[in-house]
């Protein structure tokens, strides 16, 4: 038995329902979860698709990330390239095994190592995928996945993240819909990034990279293979 199901088990021993009850939560939860309705959507999203590109690069790069847009998957490697010689990095990134990723034609950057996998301490820079783009507030959405580990987010100090145009929503309820439409449904975890890391907990100075990454490239790619 994992901890996690041994966990579980606990908690389902402490409650003590009986089996007729525990069918019943769990109908009603799949229930809710099947007719997920959506919650207030601000008008501040609700543009059309060149509108909602613009106000999510506005407001991601108003909290301090990096926006590119590039026309074609293609374009992704010679701008993390650019990007790892702009801020001085070496060039070598850790990158998600996601096969959309797979197909942005790495070859093209031949100084560029690319190491394909999860994130490891001594990385530096790591490459991932969005699910979706929130317009209103300039959010990214990562869902977790084998082919999307969590940690490339998260661990190196710089992080770049490439974003489909046509992933970008207008609202966060819009953008859970597109959550819970992929592969298996909502994944194991789902995390919402604004921005690079940042707190200005001590003597009210900004600090970037207090709990992540100090630096968040967005690259927006207006058109996918196919």
């Amino acid at each position: 038995m994992s901890a996690r199901d041994a966990i579980l088990a606990r908690v389902r021993h402490g409650l003590r329902r009986p089996a007729e009850a525990e069918a019943a939560a769990r109908a009603a939860v799949a229930a809710r979860l099947a007719a997920a309705a959506p919650n207030l959507i601000p008008a501040r999203g609700q543009l059309d698709r060149e509108g909602r590109i613009r106000l999510f690069a506005e407001l991601a790069a108003a909290v301090m990330a990096e926006v590119e847009r590039l026309d074609r998957l293609e374009d992704v490697p010679a701008a993390v390239s650019a990007c790892l010689r702009r801020h001085d990095l070496p060039q070598k990134i850790a990158l998600a095994p996601e096969p959309l990723l797979g197909q942005a034609r790495w070859e093209s950057q031949p100084l560029l190592r690319v190491r394909r996998g999860g994130a490891e301490p001594d990385d530096a820079v790591g490459v991932t995928l969005a699910v979706a783009g929130v317009a209103e507030t300039g959010t990214l959405v990562l869902a977790s996945a084998a082919d999307r580990p969590t940690l490339l987010a998260f661990l190196p100090e710089t992080s770049i993240v490439v974003l489909p145009a046509d992933w970008i929503e207008g609202s966060y309820e819009q953008a859970w819909m597109r959550v819970r439409a992929l592969p298996g449904g909502v994944p194991r975890s789902v995390n919402l990034v604004t921005g690079p890391s940042r707190t200005a907990d001590i003597a009210q100075k900004l600090e970037l990279g207090a709990h992540g990454p100090k630096r968040l490239l967005v690259l927006i790619v207006e058109q996918l293979p196919g």
